[in-house]
């Protein structure tokens, strides 16, 4: 029998300073039965970073066809294609040539991936990526419930989320291009 995906409800308050963005969001998203709480958090924090109200979660985990998150254009075409993770060269260039804009953010132990895989691909146009900061990514991945209410706040490229155990300061490192 197979894992079925889990269903989480989230309530976002997107407070968007830099591009004078602020909405109240409600969607569901499905967490992947491999996928960690740590992913699930990451992809929500791409959603905030990269708000627009095209993108749309993909399927992942499940298609490797798919990214985390994507915007389309009414004619299909992929302008944003987003990645979480460390993924490697070959899959970082693949999915820049797919997309007008590729962006990655990068959470884990970085540094090996860094020099293995992030240097090799520096030259792709279209790249951006960002790393979020690990002991605060485990901190707001801890225990996430099935209904998450968050209010994100971006404010001069600093992200803040605020949520049922208090304000989490999100610190970010632009590794390569920018939002």
């Amino acid at each position: 029998m197979a894992l079925q995906a889990t269903p989480y409800k989230v309530e976002l308050n997107l407070t968007d300073l830099d591009r004078g963005i602020y909405e109240n969001l409600r969607f569901t998203v499905a967490r992947h039965p491999s996928e960690t709480e740590e992913r699930l958090a990451v992809r929500l924090i791409a959603y905030a970073l990269w708000y627009d109200p095209q993108l749309a979660f993909g399927r992942g985990l499940s298609d490797v066809d798919e990214p985390a998150l994507w915007e389309k254009s009414l004619d299909d075409r992929v302008l944003h294609w987003i990645e979480v993770g460390q993924p490697d060269a070959d899959r970082m260039t693949w999915c820049s040539r797919r997309a007008e804009r590729f962006s990655l953010v990068a959470y884990g132990s970085l540094r090996v991936w860094q020099t293995r895989v992030l240097d090799s691909v520096r030259n792709l146009k279209n790249l951006s990526v960002v790393a979020v900061d690990q002991p605060a990514l485990e901190n707001l991945a801890r225990d996430l419930p099935r209904s998450l209410s968050w209010s994100v706040m971006i404010s001069d490229g600093e992200l803040f989320v605020t949520d049922e155990r208090g304000q989490h300061e999100i610190p970010l490192e632009w590794l390569a291009g920018e939002r």
